[in-house]
């Protein structure tokens, strides 16, 4: 079935909370852009194309991306997906925001033309429902243990505390934070490597003292050696994010153990094919994965749900949630309850687009 239509909309979701920020950075609004593919009998796919610096991608050069891909998507069999990725890493190296949108689209477009949800791609379905993990961002220690206190009263039982890399600030707001939720609340610690190796050892085995369940990113993702003597010395299960850019970058990662576990990203990896691979070799590895943060519309979060829900691996809290802090999402069709999302039904990702994105 031949695509015959492709295009992108740019889109803006303002936060609810404008002051929101991590070690990267700040930005009262989260971007990307929403990718449309229709086939000639009709059938439509879509795609999120986050517009994520940190990760590579401004709104500008993703634009620019997704319009230089065009032509080697319009007129192709949309059947033809492996064929079509394939080109589009020859015509271009890098540019895995846009093309996560192209290969998402594309089996959104395979699933709704065979009329079946969209897990039924990757070998079905393993589980109904996942539990949120909800990402507290930096702010004082006692702000933070009052966003915690709402997060919980609202269901959730996993955290994620963004810290800042300053040890003794960062302990205590670990600290705060379970002081206001008590024992049954998972916590896990995210530094989006703002650690020097040696504070990452000190700070992980002080807040260990708090029952924490993983820490993300400790150290800079060039520091292959940093992360990996991390990995050996403290108590907490470590995990790798902006280290796991690739799936090259992944199978150094797991091959030389350098990290328990791996934060996997549909957006950071190009798509839900590189995704399932960097699962493969996490499995073969014995290294822990499950989905990371998903910030952008619920049709990202749509599209994680259901690879979550059908691998094998996934075993903790995924950051599919993110979606409850945007506003303005072009998408409708699932919500957050009781802390975990449940798999949609229907064809397709079970989202629906409510007209033009902003």
């Amino acid at each position: 079935m031949l695509i015959r239509e492709y295009a992108s909309h740019p889109n803006v979701m303002r936060k609810e909370d404008p002051t929101w920020k991590f070690a990267l950075g700040a930005s009262p609004v989260t971007e990307g852009s929403i990718l449309r593919i229709v086939d000639e009998a009709g059938n439509e796919g879509f795609g999120y194309a986050s517009a994520t610096p940190h990760m590579g991608a401004i709104p500008a050069t993703l634009e620019a991306e997704l319009a230089y891909f065009k032509p080697h998507v319009l007129g192709r069999d949309g059947d033809h997906i492996e064929a079509i990725g394939a080109a589009l890493d020859r015509a271009m190296r890098g540019a895995p925001q846009a093309k996560a949108a192209i290969d998402c689209a594309l089996h959104e477009l395979l699933a709704k033309r065979l009329g079946v949800p969209l897990c039924q791609l990757f070998g079905g379905k393993m589980r109904d429902s996942l539990p949120i993990l909800r990402i507290l961002a930096i702010k004082t220690p006692d702000e933070m243990a009052s966003q915690a206190r709402k997060l919980v009263d609202q269901g959730y039982r996993y955290l994620k505390i963004k810290v800042h890399g300053e040890v003794d600030l960062d302990v205590a707001r670990v600290r705060a934070i379970r002081k206001m939720v008590g024992d049954d609340v998972h916590l896990t610690i995210d530094a989006n490597q703002s650690y020097t190796t040696k504070n990452a050892i000190i700070a992980i085995s002080r807040m260990a003292d708090y029952n924490i369940d993983l820490v993300e990113q400790p150290v800079p993702a060039d520091d292959f050696e940093g992360l990996a003597l991390v990995t050996r010395t403290v108590p907490v299960k470590v995990e790798a994010d902006e280290a796991a850019g690739s799936l090259s970058e992944i199978y150094q990662l797991v091959t030389k153990r350098a990290v328990d576990a791996v934060s996997l990203k549909i957006p950071k990896l190009g798509g839900l094919r590189n995704t399932i691979a960097a699962a493969r070799l996490c499995e073969q590895a014995g290294v822990a994965y499950r989905m990371g943060a998903a910030v952008g519309s619920r049709l990202l979060s749509a599209h994680a749900l259901h690879l979550a829900c059908a691998l094998p691996g996934v075993n903790y809290a995924c950051e599919l949630g993110e979606f409850a802090r945007l506003l303005d999402d072009p998408f409708s069709g699932i919500e957050i309850e009781n802390g975990e999302l449940r798999l949609t039904q229907g064809a397709g990702s079970g989202v629906t687009w409510n007209g033009r994105p902003a």
